[in-house]
């Protein structure tokens, strides 16, 4: 089992940054894809950045050239750089990875609990 343990949200002006962490722990064997995603009120939840590990990674249009995600494999742990926030960023953010348990099994996907981020005009 994994865990994922979200930080760093919070209340910020449009235009101002914040950095969101997540860590994950539990019996680690092969984390694969790490990534973000946010869920708006009354909207689906979507996919914001992730990143393989072999260091692909991949954007929403909304937030290339703002947000830059970053792993330290080392410590199991997923960043996301949020620069230039605007009002439509405020959401719940949720962290994901991907992880196998052995090489003989398929990759299984964990949530993080979320943590809020508001922008204010």
């Amino acid at each position: 089992q994994v865990q994922l343990a979200e930080s760093g949200g919070g209340s910020v002006q449009a235009g101002g940054s914040l950095r969101l962490s997540c860590a994950a722990s539990g019996h680690i064997f092969n984390i694969n894809t790490m990534g973000w995603y946010r869920q708006a009120p009354g909207k689906q939840r979507e996919l914001v950045a992730s990143l393989t590990g072999d260091g692909s990674s991949n954007y929403a249009d909304s937030v290339k050239g703002r947000f830059t995600i970053s792993r330290d494999n080392a410590k199991n742990m997923v960043y996301l750089q949020m620069n230039s926030l605007k009002p439509e960023d405020t959401a719940v953010y949720y962290c994901k990875v991907d992880h196998r348990r052995s090489w003989s099994v398929r990759l299984m996907s964990y949530w993080g609990q979320g943590t809020q981020v508001t922008v204010s005009s």
